[in-house]
């Protein structure tokens, strides 16, 4: 098990930028998948984001490839998301997921370590 903590999230316009962070807790960090996932009320929680266990395998939604950057530290127990471009339908709450294993994975019931998320508010 995992506690995750995400920070970063704010009040940007549309064309601006963000960074999020979600910092980990425990020692084995580094054998877990990561994921940015994000949701709106009344919408199911969408994927966003996957990076493997060394970072050397990313995977983006087609919603924001080229505009959303994926990375992680395992030095630090971090995982970053670097949003770039941002839109009005990028408004969310942004969270972060862990999954032991080294498979990237893109569904939400398969990682069971969650952060209590952080609100992405872009103004048009």
């Amino acid at each position: 098990h995992v506690q995750l903590v995400e920070s970063g999230g704010g009040l940007v316009q549309a064309g601006g930028s963000l960074r999020l962070s979600c910092l980990a807790s425990g020692r084995t960090f580094s054998s877990y998948v990561m994921g940015w996932f994000r949701q709106v009320p009344w919408k199911e929680r969408e994927f966003v984001a996957a990076i493997s266990w060394s970072g050397g395998r990313t995977y983006y939604a087609d919603s924001v490839k080229d505009r959303f950057t994926i990375s992680r530290d395992n030095d630090k127990n971090t995982v970053f998301l670097q949003m770039n471009s941002l839109k009005p339908e990028d408004t969310a709450v942004y969270y972060c997921a862990a999954t032991p294993g080294r498979t990237i994975r893109t569904m939400r019931y398969e990682y069971n370590n969650w952060g209590q998320g952080t609100q992405v508010t872009v103004s048009s």
